[in-house]
C-alpha cells in the first residue's frame, strides 16, 4: 500500500515537471522569435548570461516542480520590460471540479460553533461569502466554508496556528491550485474583523446584516492588498479642481472629464492626480490631454514586429472575430498583416491613426491656466505616454518624489495561453521609433517639482498631504 502510494507521488511530480519544462520551453523560444525587444537586449556582451540562467531554472524546475511560476516570471524578469511578464492564469470551471475529489470537509453543524467574540472562533462574512471558524481539540482553529465560491459547504479554506496578541499563522487552502498559500492573519476591533493580511478581510456576523455590510465596506485593512487607490473629483477652493485618474483602462478618464467639465473650466487650477495608474489605452486619455493642451508637439510612433508568431497571432484574432473597432479595426488589422507578411522578421509601420505624427489640435482654453500633475514610481505605458504629451503644455507642472517606472519602449501587450493552460505570457508586440538615441525603459519621466512629505501608500478615496501641497503650489504661483 506504501509503496502504490510512493509511485502515484513520484509520477504525479513527474507530471508536474514535464509540465512546467514544456510551458519553459515554450517560453525561452517565444521570446527569442517573437518579442520585439530580443534582439536589442541579447548580444554578444549578454548571451552567457542568459543561457547561464536558462541552465539554472531547468535545472530549478526539475528539483522544484511546484515552482514553475517563480521560474517563468524570473526569466521574463530578465528582460526588464514590465510589458514581459507571466501571469497564472484564473481557476477554470473544470478544474475546479476536478479539485473537489481533493478537497477537504469538515463534518460539524454552523449552531454548535460559539460566536462569543472571545477568539478567532465564529460565523464570518466575507466580500464573496460566508465562512465559520472552529477549534480543533490541538488548539488550532480551521475554517469552513459556509457559502463561497469555488467551495463547497463544509469545505476547509484556512487552517489557522495561534501566535499570540490575536495573530495567527494561517494557511489558505485550495486543490484547484498545486500549493497551499501560507500567510498571517490577526483579529482587529475587540475582535470583530478577522483580517488576513494583503488578501481579504471578514466582520463577525451579527443580527444586523445592514449593519455587517456596512462594517465590511468601511474598514480600512492593516495589511492591504494592493495599492487601493480609488478615483475622485471634487472641488478643493474657488480656484482649484482636484481629479485623480487611477488607470486609462476603460472610457472613465474620458467621462469623468465631460461629466466635469463646467466645474473644471471655472476654476485656474487643475490637480490631476495619476498616482498607481499603470496605464490601459492611449484613446482613453483623449479629454484630459484637450484639457491642457497649448500648442502643437511632435509624437513618436512605433513600429510593429513582423515575426512569424506575431502574424499568426493576427491571423487567429481575424478569424476568431476577436478584433476591435469594428470593421475599422478589421480593416487596419488586415492592412499590418499585408504589411508584415511584406517584410517578415523585421519591423513595419502602420498608425492606428493619421500619418501626420504632429498634433494640430487648436484650441487652447482660458481654464485651467495652471494644471499639476502628481506622478509615482507606478505609473507606466499608457500613464507616461499621456505625460510625455503633457509636458509639451506650458500650463503643466509635473509634481512628485520618484521617477515613473518607464514602461514604454516596447508596448501595444498581447496575451497568449502557455502549452499548460496554467499561465498567460503577456508580451509587447511594438517597439518605439525613440529607440535606439532615445531609451525610456527603466529611466521614466521625473518630477518638476519634488514633493516633501513622505508617499502615501493606500490612498483610497481620500485627500492626502501631497494632494494639498500640489494645490498651495499652484495657487502661490505667480
Amino acid at each position: 500500500m506504501f509503496l502504490s502510494f510512493v509511485i502515484a507521488i513520484s509520477l504525479v511530480g513527474s507530471a508536474q515537471e514535464n509540465e512546467c519544462l514544456n510551458d519553459f520551453d515554450y517560453l525561452v523560444e517565444k521570446i527569442k522569435n517573437d518579442y520585439p525587444g530580443y534582439k536589442d537586449k541579447v548580444n554578444d556582451e549578454t548571451l552567457a548570461d542568459l543561457k547561464a540562467l536558462e541552465h539554472d531554472l531547468r535545472n530549478r524546475i526539475i528539483q522544484y516542480p511546484d515552482s514553475c511560476g517563480k521560474c517563468l516570471g524570473l526569466y521574463t524578469f530578465w528582460f526588464k520590460d514590465n510589458h514581459l511578464r507571466v501571469k497564472r492564469r484564473s481557476i477554470s470551471r473544470s478544474t475546479v471540479e476536478q479539485a473537489k475529489t481533493q478537497a477537504q470537509y469538515y463534518d460539524i453543524t454552523i449552531d454548535s460553533i460559539s460566536n462569543s467574540g472571545q477568539s478567532i472562533e465564529g460565523i464570518w462574512i466575507g466580500f464573496r461569502g460566508k465562512i465559520a471558524v472552529t477549534k480543533e481539540n490541538d488548539g488550532s482553529y480551521v475554517g469552513i466554508a459556509i457559502r463561497y465560491p469555488n467551495f463547497e459547504g463544509n469545505q476547509v479554506m484556512f487552517e489557522f496556528s495561534e501566535l499570540g496578541n490575536n495573530e495567527f499563522c494561517v494557511t489558505s487552502v485550495n486543490p484547484a491550485y498545486s500549493y497551499n498559500h501560507k500567510g498571517k492573519a490577526a483579529l482587529y476591533i475587540d475582535n470583530k474583523i478577522l483580517e488576513i493580511n494583503g488578501d481579504t478581510w471578514f466582520v463577525r456576523q451579527s443580527s444586523n446584516e445592514t449593519l455587517n455590510k456596512a462594517f465590511l465596506y468601511s474598514y480600512t485593512p492593516k495589511n492591504p492588498n494592493g495599492t487601493n487607490t480609488y478615483p475622485v473629483a471634487t472641488s478643493l477652493s474657488d480656484s482649484t479642481y482636484y481629479l485623480r485618474i487611477t488607470d486609462f483602462e476603460s472610457d472613465y478618464s474620458n467621462s469623468i472629464v465631460t461629466q466635469h467639465w463646467q466645474e473644471i473650466m471655472s476654476r485656474p487650477n487643475l490637480i490631476i492626480d495619476l498616482r498607481n495608474n499603470g496605464g490601459g489605452q492611449d484613446n482613453y486619455f483623449q479629454k484630459l490631454a484637450e484639457l491642457i493642451y497649448t500648442n502643437p508637439y511632435e509624437t513618436k510612433g512605433v513600429e510593429w514586429y513582423a515575426s512569424k508568431g506575431n502574424i499568426e497571432f493576427f491571423e487567429e484574432a481575424l478569424k476568431a472575430g476577436e478584433i476591435i473597432d469594428g470593421e475599422e479595426g478589421i480593416r487596419w488589422t488586415e492592412s499590418l498583416l499585408d504589411a508584415m507578411k511584406k517584410n517578415v522578421g523585421g519591423f513595419v509601420t502602420v498608425s492606428m491613426f493619421d500619418d501626420d505624427k504632429v498634433d494640430q489640435t487648436k484650441r487652447v482654453y482660458l481654464n485651467p491656466k495652471k494644471v499639476g500633475i502628481i506622478i509615482n514610481e507606478r505609473n507606466a505605458s499608457s500613464a507616461e505616454q499621456f505625460l510625455l504629451a503633457a509636458k509639451n503644455s506650458q500650463k503643466v507642472t509635473l509634481f512628485g518624489n520618484h521617477n515613473t517606472a518607464g514602461v514604454l519602449d516596447y508596448s501595444n501587450a498581447v496575451s497568449q495561453k502557455f502549452p499548460s493552460g496554467n499561465f498567460d505570457l503577456i508580451f509587447p508586440m511594438t517597439r518605439s521609433q525613440r529607440l535606439p538615441e532615445h531609451p525610456f525603459d527603466n529611466i521614466g519621466i521625473a518630477p518638476d517639482i519634488l514633493i516633501p512629505f513622505p508617499s502615501t501608500d493606500q490612498l483610497y478615496d481620500r485627500l492626502d498631504d501631497w494632494a494639498y501641497f500640489v494645490k498651495n503650489y499652484l495657487e502661490l504661483m505667480k
